[in-house]
């Protein structure tokens, strides 16, 4: 054992105050130290030989899952002493557990209430180092079994008796979480005996607390904090390897972490440990790190501020997934793709692809199938791109999600407006088509352009992505969650899957061949083409206003109006209209973004919004701890199978009156513009896309995750699972044991 500790050991039996750091920093001689070390030695020895255990404590407070103490290093005040040392000591039942003085999102520290004491001028309690938890599926910081809270109190008058009255309001966790409120009372007569045993719990206490200082073989300890305070990554290094390491950031109060990142160097050495930041809470403050660790102790600190976040020293081995399931997940991305050509709610890639089939009627099989080669192109062009830019955000840091280029104005912008001159096309407004010359050029050379089946496959596989969550959320979420090779692959399979029927066909053209021969029939399909591309356009219109408002989508319509007027008026003045087009799109791109307002309200508004709460992901653990079952609807404007669970699911009796019943807290999470906060959330449950549905309960706190088709079956059975479990029996076993 150190000196310093061995001093703090002594000094807490003779109930000397003890600083919380060490005690070699007391402004005091050296020999004066060893003096009143020796004295405290003597007097310990004696009073373990010479005096019987005097009863220096209160009497025991019981409930069914705990047990609360006051115990005093003596029994009694001695003249002059201005201080006693004292210790709260909570024993928990099996499973049960209470909180830190940072607890994280789900629970709340004691609260110690010292009115109703007598002769005490003040009593400053000190918190042992924590351990980490899960409750309700979140990290939380805190105690189980037992715990000891050493307390040093202050009197108004030295050297008189003092009466102790404690109030303690307390949280404990097991299933349920339950307030318990303890009330504790001890008086302290005028007497000098010790009590070993409470000396030695009250001391054994004090080695628990962290020191407030690096110790020697800790050379460094620095922190990162992104500017979003999205994620905290600390690094430590020291002259020995770590061992058992437990970090626990403090950022104010109701700042929550997820669970660390830990990762070590290959001799130990170095220490370094990423956090999610679930939530940033309204009281800022320093700061602040409590690491314990079997080989450098526990102690307490502000780390350094870093300017960039420092490099792990080496990435996971989990990071990339073994070839058998990466296999796997591809041929469910296949089968994904192929199955998303038949779904209803793909009209626009309907509509694109039958338009497709419609043109090549009469051409010889050589051009059919390089026409459809191409349209696979296209299709598989779109996947790579979609790839690409996901392993670029992730690369930064970004967060990424299945069909986030939905939430993006300028996208939405683009395709508005392509779509649209796309229906001016069928309507036969105008004709697009190369230049003469370069037509000519590409006849003598034996080839003809395929640019058109290049964008039918590229739109098609653009516009499916909203529709595709129930056949390809496994797969895209195994993708984004592993390496980029793992992206790569699996968007690889994807866009297979999708282009399937294009290779089908392309093998034998001669399906294609039967479809009917040009005719005047042709000018009634291509109308109705473009009467369902006109029901895409309202559609995608439909989710601008909500991602960026009304006035940004009206710019958008007339500036696409705009655009067709121009290249209607092609064939009467030429080329230049055609080459206006370029500008006035460069300029809706700048102009219609900037109407929009700063936080557009959503406009998917239905007969159950008065169900829904805003979505706070912090809230989910403190519902469930009070007995509550929370149901969690993340949704997008632009997220067609959310709209599907809506309509056949959510908004539909059952479900609205099992979601309308007691205890039942029903949260929707609108992912329509970029958040944040729902990215991190999905992350955390291993999902990078919608819809996502969850239930949370007392019968099921780390939640209870839905298909993304939803049942009204699937609801019901799930709101029933996480229902509370009767609390009273619960208690009552307890209270028997």
């Amino acid at each position: 054992m150190s000196k310093a500790r061995l001093f703090r050991r002594l000094f807490a039996t003779t109930g000397v105050p003890v600083s919380v750091s060490r005690a070699s920093e007391m402004k005091a001689p050296r020999y004066i130290l060893w003096a009143i070390g020796i004295l405290a030695f003597l007097n310990v020895a004696f009073g373990l030989v010479a005096s019987p255990a005097s009863a220096a404590q209160s009497t025991t407070v019981e409930t069914p899952a705990t047990k609360a103490t006051l115990v005093f290093a003596q029994d009694g005040i001695a003249p002059g002493a201005k201080t006693v040392s004292g210790a709260l000591v909570l024993e928990l039942e099996p499973g049960w557990k209470t909180y830190w003085r940072s607890p994280g999102e789900v629970g709340i520290p004691p609260q110690f209430d010292w009115d109703g004491s007598e002769n005490l001028k003040e009593a400053r309690h000190l918190w042992p180092a924590p351990d980490r938890f899960t409750a309700f599926g979140i990290e939380n910081f805190g105690y189980e079994t037992r715990v000891v809270f050493p307390i040093e109190f202050s009197l108004d008058t030295p050297g008189e008796p003092v009466r102790i009255a404690l109030n303690l309001n307390l949280l404990i966790c097991s299933d349920v979480c339950v307030p318990e409120k303890l009330s504790l009372d001890h008086e302290l007569p005028l007497g000098s005996e010790l009590d070993p045993a409470s000396a030695e719990v009250i001391s054994a206490a004090l080695a628990t607390i962290p020191l407030e200082e690096m110790p020697s073989t800790v050379s460094s300890v620095q922190a990162f904090v992104d500017v979003d305070q999205t994620e905290l990554i600390v690094s430590l290094t020291g002259t020995q390897p770590f061992g058992k390491v437990g970090l626990f950031p403090e950022f104010g109060e109701g700042t929550a972490f997820g669970k660390p990142d830990l990762r070590l160097n290959q001799d130990g050495t170095a220490l370094w440990a990423r956090f999610p930041i679930n939530t940033v809470g309204e009281i800022a403050a320093p700061l602040s790190l409590t690491v314990t660790d079997e080989n450098h102790g526990a102690f307490t600190l502000r780390p350094s501020t870093l300017a960039a976040a420092p490099e792990p020293p080496f990435n996971p081995a989990g990071e990339a997934n073994g070839l058998s399931k990466v296999v796997w997940f591809a041929l469910v991305a296949v089968l994904g793709g192929l199955i998303l050509n038949v779904m209803p709610c793909v009209l626009p890639v309907l509509a694109i692809k039958v338009s497709s089939l419609v043109s090549s009627g009469g051409k010889d099989r050589a051009q059919i199938r390089t026409g459809l080669i191409a349209t696979t192109f296209g299709i598989m062009l779109f996947m790579w791109l979609l790839a690409g830019v996901l392993m670029a955000l992730k690369v930064f840091g970004i967060s990424v999600g299945w069909g986030i280029q939905f939430q993006n104005p300028l996208f939405l912008i683009l395709l508005i407006t392509l779509l649209i001159a796309f229906v001016g096309n069928l309507f036969g407004l105008f004709e697009i088509s190369l230049p003469a010359t370069l037509q000519t050029s590409m006849s003598r050379a034996g080839g003809q352009s395929h640019l058109g089946d290049v964008f039918t496959g590229f739109f098609a596989a653009m516009l499916a992505t909203p529709c595709s969550a129930p056949f390809l959320g496994t797969a895209v979420a195994f993708a984004l969650a592993g390496s980029n090779a793992d992206i790569g692959v699996i968007f690889t399979a994807l866009g297979f899957g999708l282009a399937l029927p294009y290779l089908a066909l392309a093998l034998k053209p001669g399906l294609a061949s039967e479809l009917p021969k040009p005719g005047p029939w042709m000018v009634w399909v291509r109308i109705a083409m473009g009467v369902l591309l006109l029901g895409t356009v309202a559609w995608l219109a439909w989710v601008m206003i909500g991602v960026a408002g009304q006035m940004a989508t009206v710019a958008t319509l007339v500036i696409a109006a705009v655009i067709v007027g121009l290249l209607s008026s092609a064939g009467s003045y030429g080329r230049i209209p055609v080459l206006l087009t370029i500008p006035v799109l460069a300029f809706g791109l700048f102009w219609a973004p900037s109407l929009a307002p700063s936080e557009p309200t959503p406009i998917d508004q239905d007969v159950t919004t008065s169900i829904w709460a805003p979505f706070e992901r912090s809230a989910i653990a403190r519902h469930v701890s009070r007995g509550h079952v929370v149901v969690v609807d993340v949704t997008a404007d632009w997220c067609v199978t959310c709209k599907a669970n809506k309509a056949l699911v959510l908004n539909r009796e059952p479900v609205v009156s099992a979601l309308r019943a007691d205890g039942i807290i029903a949260m929707q999470a609108d992912w329509t513009r970029p958040s944040d906060v729902i990215a991190r959330y999905l992350k955390a449950n291993n999902r990078f896309g919608i819809p996502f549905n969850a239930i949370y309960g007392p019968g099921a706190p780390e939640g209870i995750i839905l298909p993304e088709v939803l049942s009204t079956q699937s609801v019901l059975d799930a709101i029933e699972a996480a229902k509370p479990i009767d609390l009273r029996a619960r208690l009552k076993d307890l209270a028997e044991l």
